[in-house]
Parts: structure tokens; C-alpha cells; sequence
């Protein structure tokens, strides 16, 4: 089919990307802030439009159709477009309001940002501000974010990274879980106790007996790919678990365990895309996320 030759409509499309791209309506739905009807009604509307079928169920997800997979790469190219238009767009933009969009880590969002986010809102109150929590990485180059706080650095050309600190983690526990248990001592003295998962356990598991200790994944019963989850199951008092010395010094009611263990370090990136930088809104955000996190 000549594809240059049909009349999109850039819902349907978007519907389509993004169906595609995450493997369900469900999921697609979530990561566009729509219904799982809606979107299954654009996408049926759009093989309709076209008089193709274009994704076939396998199991729970859905499958692209030779038909789907020739038509993604001209959806893909609209939408990196749009991309482009809508950064040109903003990068003009010299007011000091409209909508800034922050990508972070769901603890750093829940427990870090919302102190910066009212400095920002007494320095710039026109400004809107959508946080978007996740410990997946925004595409930047696709505006599902303007400025992003990472711990990787970005590889892409088109996008301007900053190294703004070294931050350190460390062991925690809560004041009930140490009175229950006792404090340890020693490294020696953590091989049974119980830890919270976060995230992929095994890589935690490997960083964790890099420091010095002996543990394994019987000494994780607990866990989540949440790091807010995981936080509040730490301080409830289920078990042991690691974190940022910043946004544990903001929690009462935890304290550090084995204070002589090294540090896990981690850098942070603070990250925007080259052409949003020239923003005075999308620019004030950066510099005051980069003045705190330094």
C-alpha cells in the first residue's frame, strides 16, 4: 500500500505508535492517559480508514501484521516530526509559564521533588509542572518529558546532559525492626536478615555482597520494582533497605545501618532536549533542579 498516499488523522496514528510500541491496549492506554476503549476504538478506526487489519492477539498482547509493521515505520517518522514541532515551538517560547514536564524516579519524584516544586512555584507561579514517575527512561526526543533526572547519561546528540553529583546510598532500618532484631555489628551479622527487594533483586543482590556482605535471595521474602514501595516497606519495619542519603535524611523514624560500609554511589544527570534549553520556562526549571541536585 502507498501510505503517503492516505489521509492520517494524528489520533488514530498516535493510537496506533503507541499500541505498537507497548505490546497492549492496556498499556498504551496508560502511557497515553487515555482509556483502554478509546484507544481501541482509534485503532480500530484506523485499520478501518486504511481497510487493513493491523495487529493480531497473541495471548494477552497484541502483535503487529506485516500490514502493522510496514505502516510503523511511517507512523514513527510522523511522530518524531510532530516531535520536532513541538520543541521548535517551545524552544521559542520566552514567557515565564505553560507546562514543564519532569521525568523522575518515582522516590525521587515522591519524596525529593515536591520540596523543590514549591520554591519553583513561589519563583514562578505561572509555571505548570507534570511529574512524571518512573523508573523507565522518558524519550525525551519524543516530548514524554522536558527535562529528565536520570542515573545513566544519555547517549543521544540531539540532548544536553549534566552531571550534577555523585550521590551516595546506604543501608537503613527502622527504629521498630532494629529494636526487634538489634543493631548489627558486623557485615557477618546481616547473613540472616531480611532485606526489601527493589528492582531487579539479582543485580541487587551482586551490588550488595560486592560491599562486603553475605546475603542471598532467601534474604529477600520482600520486595517491589517501586522505589516508593520498597521505602515505605522499609520503614514499616519488614526489612532492610538501601537508599539515597538525601531523601533518607528527609524520613524520620530510620536509621543507618553499619555506618563504616562503603557507600554505594550513583551518578545523577540532569537532562533536557537541546533545542527546549532556549525556553525561559523549560530553562528556569533546569537551572533550579540543577542548583538543588548540585
Amino acid at each position: 500500500m502507498n501510505w503517503n498516499s492516505v489521509s492520517f488523522d494524528w489520533n488514530q496514528a498516535r493510537a496506533f505508535l503507541a499500541t505498537a510500541e507497548e505490546g497492549s491496549l492496556s498499556a498504551a492506554a496508560r502511557a497515553l492517559g487515555q482509556t483502554q476503549p478509546t484507544l481501541g476504538r482509534q485503532v480500530t478506526a484506523l485499520e478501518e480508514e486504511l481497510g487493513v487489519v493491523l495487529f493480531e492477539r497473541i495471548g494477552r498482547s497484541l502483535a503487529l501484521t506485516p500490514s502493522g509493521l510496514e505502516l510503523l515505520d511511517h507512523v514513527r517518522a510522523m511522530g518524531e516530526a510532530a516531535g520536532r514541532i513541538s520543541m521548535a515551538a517551545s524552544g521559542r517560547s520566552q514567557s515565564i509559564e505553560g507546562q514543564v514536564c519532569i521525568s523522575a524516579s518515582d522516590a525521587m519524584a515522591a519524596y525529593f521533588l515536591p520540596g523543590v516544586l514549591k520554591r519553583l512555584r513561589e519563583m514562578a507561579p505561572k509555571i505548570e509542572i507534570e511529574v512524571v514517575a518512573s523508573n523507565a527512561l522518558s524519550d525525551l526526543r519524543r516530548r514524554e518529558a522536558d527535562i529528565a533526572i536520570r542515573h545513566v547519561r544519555p547517549e543521544q546528540p540531539d540532548l544536553i546532559a549534566k552531571l550534577v553529583r555523585e550521590s551516595k546510598a546506604h543501608l537503613y532500618a527502622s527504629s521498630e525492626f532494629i529494636a526487634r532484631e538489634g543493631r548489627p555489628a558486623t557485615p557477618e551479622d546481616l547473613s540472616n536478615s531480611d532485606f526489601i527487594g527493589f528492582g531487579q533483586t539479582d543485580r541487587l543482590l551482586t551490588a550488595l555482597n560486592g560491599a562486603g556482605l553475605s546475603l542471598t535471595r532467601s534474604n529477600f521474602r520482600i520486595g517491589s520494582e517501586s522505589g516508593v514501595v520498597a521505602w515505605e516497606l522499609m520503614k514499616q519495619g519488614l526489612g532492610i533497605g538501601i537508599m539515597s542519603e538525601e531523601i533518607a535524611a528527609l524520613t524520620p523514624g530510620i536509621e543507618r545501618i553499619l555506618p563504616d560500609l562503603p557507600p554505594f554511589t550513583f551518578p545523577v544527570w540532569l537532562t533536557t532536549h537541546r533545542e527546549l534549553r532556549s525556553s525561559a520556562r523549560i530553562r528556569l526549571v533546569f537551572d533550579l533542579l540543577d542548583e538543588v541536585l548540585s
